[in-house]
């Protein structure tokens, strides 16, 4: 069986991107993610490698990108909190993420 562990630098990323009160779910969600994008990508080489045809290659493609959609950008999920915060909405959460928005920009 292969191992499905994610990279300690991974983790330690989304341990820095998680925010709010229900940060373990958020990076337990994460890593549930992360193993099920391991287990389509190596369904889909498989799929891929075994029948290398144009067809089954774009159908290996397809699944992939339906399977999983890309999440929101940060700065799509700033605008998202900026609108909750123009709303009226007091969210530490919204306030966190506009803030790694604002930091991420270059100087």
């Amino acid at each position: 069986m292969t191992d499905l562990s994610p990279p300690p630098e991974l983790v330690q990323e989304w341990y820095l991107d998680a925010t709010g009160p229900l940060y373990e779910r958020e990076i337990a969600t994460r890593a549930a993610q992360w193993g099920a994008d391991q287990e389509l990508e190596a369904c889909c080489e498989y799929v891929y490698e075994r029948f290398k045809l144009t067809t089954v290659a774009h159908i290996a493609q397809d699944l992939r990108t339906s399977r999983r959609p890309q999440p929101p950008s940060l700065k799509e999920r700033a605008l998202q909190a900026w609108a909750a915060v123009e709303a009226g909405t007091d969210d530490q959460t919204a306030m966190a993420i506009i803030r790694r928005a604002l930091e991420a920009l270059p100087e």
